[in-house]
């Protein structure tokens, strides 16, 4: 049976979703079409952050986790991407786990700006779950937000387990000023025919939309009506009261219109500070977090 070689560990909200496609139109490289699989993970662990990957149950069975890659052939190289295997300390653990299952594996991570990921990770959690605090806010009292974007905490464990030859850092920034050049060397870092250009290196995936929904209070109203309780009987409830749940539940918001500025202001000395332990670790600099360095603002 194929097994994984391959780990796209994160970081979330960096670009993940784009790199795994690129990956997986190299013709000697097999990624699996379930993005997300998170099968080295802890599962109370894993319910707390994801419920929903949770209830996917990858993490249970591991014959069940290896059929996803059943259709890998003979690839040399064959990989998954899962976001959650670089959240500590909220899911710990998953770098001994894949060096138990193949110490052999390589393992790629790819970060971002680190205010300009929590930044976006906030407005994740705006969108899809049910953050309704303001970003200054949430950034300083949740401390998950700056947690996934210290990047020398999270691919430590990594480097001691695997070392630094099997540990591939990338950053957004350089993928999107040189996807072609960057490409390249990943593909040769993995063996492969390093001249292969993908055919969707222009496409960006999961690109966030300027407008998007926040819950309102505490999002109870809106959890239930994303509810499998809700679905089944939305289709008997006439459409306006439909209508009046949704506006009940959620408030439209322009990104645009919200002022980030306090947030990103406190955000960054913080995260300059982790910067300089992720330097030391990976012995580079970072010149191109521009958002970081005070060169520049986001939304």
């Amino acid at each position: 049976m194929p097994r994984p070689n391959l780990f796209v560990i994160g970081a979330m909200k960096s670009g993940t979703t784009s790199l795994h496609s690129y990956l997986d139109a190299h013709p000697s490289i097999f990624m699996v079409p379930n993005k997300e699989p998170t099968h080295f993970v802890d599962g109370d662990e894993l319910r707390a952050v994801s419920p929903l990957i949770w209830e996917a149950g990858f993490w249970r069975d591991r014959r069940r986790y290896l059929d996803l890659f059943a259709a890998a052939g003979d690839a040399p190289i064959i990989g998954e991407s899962s976001t959650n295997y670089s959240k500590r300390p909220m899911i710990d653990g998953v770098a001994d786990r894949i060096a138990d299952y193949d110490p052999k594996a390589r393992i790629v991570y790819l970060m971002r700006d680190p205010v300009e990921r929590t930044l976006s990770h906030y407005w994740h959690l705006v969108r899809w779950h049910d953050e309704s605090r303001d970003p200054l806010a949430a950034v300083r009292q949740d401390p998950r937000y700056r947690a996934v974007s210290h990047y020398a905490m999270q691919i430590t464990p990594y480097l001691e387990r695997f070392g630094h030859e099997q540990v591939k850092p990338l950053t957004l920034e350089s993928l999107k000023a040189d996807p072609a050049g960057v490409m390249a060397e990943l593909y040769r870092w993995l063996g492969v025919d390093a001249a292969f250009l993908p055919p969707n290196l222009g496409e960006r995936r999961n690109v966030a939309e300027r407008e998007t929904t926040q819950a309102r209070g505490h999002g109870l109203l809106r959890r239930f009506r994303r509810s499998r309780a809700w679905a089944r009987v939305a289709h008997v409830v006439p459409a306006g009261i439909r209508g009046l749940g949704r506006d009940l539940a959620e408030k439209a918001i322009d990104r645009d219109t919200l002022d980030m500025g306090p947030a990103i202001d406190y955000l960054r000395p913080l995260q300059q500070q982790e910067t300089r332990e992720l330097s030391e670790v990976l012995r580079r600099e970072f010149p191109e977090w521009k958002t970081l360095a005070g060169d520049a603002a986001t939304r």
